[in-house]
């Protein structure tokens, strides 16, 4: 090599002559470590999808989804004002038969009251996507609070059954969709996080705890205080629960009433996936609805009344365990598939109840069928955030709670019908019915819930890290 040449070893990256040496201060080098830090590194391996330890640390998880910036200025009103609606059917129960003695006016008071918070459940979301939470809220619950108390003086002053009902009525369509709400807040949260699947499986165990709670609290206070004592309960809480979750104005999605794009203005109903995604809660319910009824009269007919309690415990703690274990996963598979198969565990456990005849047997199976339930909850709710526009999404999760209520109402009559008609246990006939019925739907339907780019917006994919934009 001649005396004076600049000494270049392009293969190694390394420049010796100065003014190379210069420039490669300048310009890094492809395949070198990046500038930045620890910081770009991790924002390195999200996009190649190169591990790093820093990503390891930041995986979703419920710790990172609850160190949200003001996430807990919504949780924990909505936990108060949720509370409430997990106490209204066994309270209306327990009230009515002790007026009337009969557990049929009893069941067909509440199944009125389920069936008209799901007929109007949709409506109020869809109020609530335009003119804003607080604004459906606050007359909401002061209606809810007022119908509430004139159904528990009905039933006190032994009025015709008649009366209950359209008292019921009023009940039942002003129940507060505090957990759609509080899902929707969830989404202005975090938007295209992948933390969104950690959030719906949080909301969903938060849901089943209030389903264990609230009935427990209910039946306390109507047995050793008062029958009336657990509706005016509910009818108090949800009103103080629900003002105080409408005071958080600052975590509410925007509204949407003065909008300017076509698709905000449409029902969420029009979306398909969403209609595949109703039958598919509504055979949920059924499960929530035929559980109820057919253990109650399993446990009557051995002569453990008091078991009931136990095995509806079983069944919901497996449901919440499912729950809590979903949530902390990352999960690879799409969630389309991910219900697909959920659902059909779904229906194969329920397929076994009307078979067991022990109480251990009915205990595991109930554990099995909660722990099923859940995966399918969370996917389904976590579909809408890709399948619905921000602007319908409240909207959108009360269809699917409508859907869920719609179905247990349907259930708990025709499960106390058969047990009634039939055999001990035929009521565990419903639960696998309908989990049937709508797992053939889903099968059949099951491209309806692949979000298409054919709209003004099209919302990003739980659990993926790319947002689709379209327009």
């Amino acid at each position: 090599m001649a005396a004076g040449t600049p000494l270049l070893i392009v293969g190694a990256g390394i420049y010796r002559s100065s003014a190379q040496e210069d420039s490669s201060r300048r310009r890094p080098h492809r395949g070198a470590a990046l500038p930045g830090g620890r910081k770009a590194r991790a924002v390195a391996s999200t996009v190649t999808g190169e591990p790093s330890k820093e990503s390891a640390s930041t995986r979703p998880g419920y710790g990172q989804l609850l160190r949200t910036r003001g996430a807990w200025t919504f949780l924990l009103p909505g936990f108060a004002a949720r509370q409430p609606f997990a106490m209204l059917t066994i309270s209306i129960v327990l009230l009515v038969q002790h007026t009337t003695g009969s557990y049929g006016a009893a069941g067909a008071a509440a199944a009125v009251t389920g069936v008209s918070m799901a007929v109007f459940a949709p409506y109020s979301g869809r109020l609530a996507d335009r003119y804003g939470q607080r604004a459906v809220l606050v007359p909401g619950v002061l209606v809810h609070a007022v119908s509430g108390l004139t159904l528990t003086a009905l039933a006190l002053a032994h009025a015709p059954l008649w009366a209950l009902f359209a008292a019921a009525v009023p009940t039942g369509a002003s129940v507060p969709q505090v957990g759609p709400m509080v899902r929707a807040r969830w989404g202005v949260k975090l938007k295209d996080s992948p933390l969104m699947t950690t959030a719906a499986a949080f909301e969903s165990v938060t849901d089943e705890l209030t389903f264990v709670v609230g009935p427990l609290l209910a039946t306390a206070l109507c047995t050793a205080v008062d029958p009336a004592a657990g509706l005016v309960t509910e009818a108090t809480l949800t009103l103080v629960g629900g003002l105080l979750f409408a005071a958080q104005r600052g975590t509410q999605p925007a509204v949407t009433g003065g909008g300017h794009t076509r698709v905000e203005h449409g029902s969420a109903l029009r979306v398909p996936g969403v209609r595949v995604l109703i039958v598919t809660f509504l055979g949920i319910g059924s499960v929530f609805g035929g559980m109820q009824v057919s253990l109650a009269a399993f446990t009557e007919s051995i002569g453990r009344p008091g078991l009931n309690g136990v095995l509806y415990g079983t069944f919901a703690a497996g449901n919440m365990l499912a729950g809590l274990v979903c949530g902390a996963i990352a999960w690879k598979v799409a969630p389309q598939r991910r219900l697909l198969v959920g659902y059909a565990a779904l229906a194969l456990a329920a397929s076994g109840l009307w078979a067991a005849h022990s109480v251990l047997v009915l205990a595991a199976l109930g554990l099995l069928v909660g722990m099923c339930i859940a995966p399918s909850l969370i996917t389904g709710y976590t579909l809408v955030e890709s399948l619905v526009p921000a602007g319908a999404r409240t909207e959108a999760f009360t269809w699917l709670t409508g859907a869920v209520a719609l179905g247990q109402a349907a259930a708990v009559t025709v499960a106390g019908q058969l047990e009634d008609r039939l055999w001990g246990g035929a009521g565990f006939l419903v639960p696998m019915g309908g989990t049937l019925l709508a797992l053939v739907t889903l099968v059949a339907l099951r491209s309806r819930l692949s979000a298409r780019a054919g709209g003004r917006t099209v919302a990003r994919g739980v659990g993926h890290r790319v947002p689709v934009a379209v327009d």
